[in-house]
């Protein structure tokens, strides 16, 4: 569990659930904003990582002042009180029982949870991100393969590709069928030594959206050698927040 205490608890009307949100923002008398913001789901275990990664991208120049958001439950994996099988899958699979909330708890992200944050702290419209590791970024790619997606930059760590037989290659698909553009910036990272049939996912998802591009949506996909799904995530966050916020990113909301 992470070292950090709740900043607020949030109770979702969407869901039913109360969250645990962490917050890590810049000093306001050093740093007046408005920044960019992300939210990380899992956060009751990875935020630490994320707060790590953030603060030393920014000391060294590499990314602007951000806001770290951790979305948590309060609970550890596989306890009572955590929803992530819920929360995280955007369709039903008989494996558990509760799945297929995503559409419910993206609803309580963008339309509850950020006008609090926005309340609390000053953020930048421009720079709407949502990051996750595992089942978390397979939330993270539905948020992303919406008509119009609320969050435009998009961090997914060791995607759950595999969820429903694949079904959010179907999802983009689909998606790619109807509009020819997207967009936002999806950073996608993985480990070398994960197993094979994670390394295949996210190779086909890559394949897939270089193939079929969406106008608009930029790509960067990343294996780490050495590291595996349960040690990559320090890397793949440090690389993915460099990437979506360092160098290319709009210098304002106007710009």
């Amino acid at each position: 569990m992470t070292r950090a205490k709740p900043a607020f608890v949030s109770h979702s009307r969407e869901t039913g659930t109360d969250y645990r949100i962490y917050v890590d923002a810049p000093d306001r008398a050093r740093e007046p904003g408005p920044w960019p913001a992300f939210l990380l789901m899992d956060g009751d275990f990875f935020f630490d990582a994320a707060v790590e990664a953030s603060r030393d991208l920014r000391k060294s120049g590499k990314i602007p002042p951000a806001v770290m958001v951790g979305v948590g439950y309060g609970a550890g994996f596989g306890e009572a009180g955590n929803h992530r099988g819920r929360d995280y899958t955007p369709t039903a699979s008989a494996d558990e029982p509760s799945s297929g909330g995503a559409g419910r708890f993206l609803a309580y992200l963008k339309g509850s949870l950020w006008p609090e944050l926005a309340r609390r702290y000053t953020l930048r419209e421009s720079g709407r991100g949502i990051a996750g590791h595992s089942v978390g970024s397979l939330l993270v790619l539905y948020a992303l393969f919406q008509g119009r997606p609320f969050f435009n930059l998009a961090l997914a760590s060791a995607p759950s590709i595999w969820w429903d037989d694949r079904s959010i290659l179907r999802v983009a698909a689909v998606l790619r069928a109807r509009k020819a553009s997207l967009t936002g910036h999806l950073y996608l990272g993985a480990g070398k030594d994960d197993t094979p049939s994670m390394i295949g996912d996210v190779a086909l998802l890559d394949k897939q959206l270089k193939k079929r591009p969406f106008k608009g949506l930029r790509v960067d996909s990343e294996l780490f050698a050495s590291h595996d799904h349960y040690d990559v995530l320090p890397h793949t966050l440090r690389a993915g927040l460099a990437a979506l916020l360092g160098r290319g990113f709009p210098a304002s909301d106007s710009g």
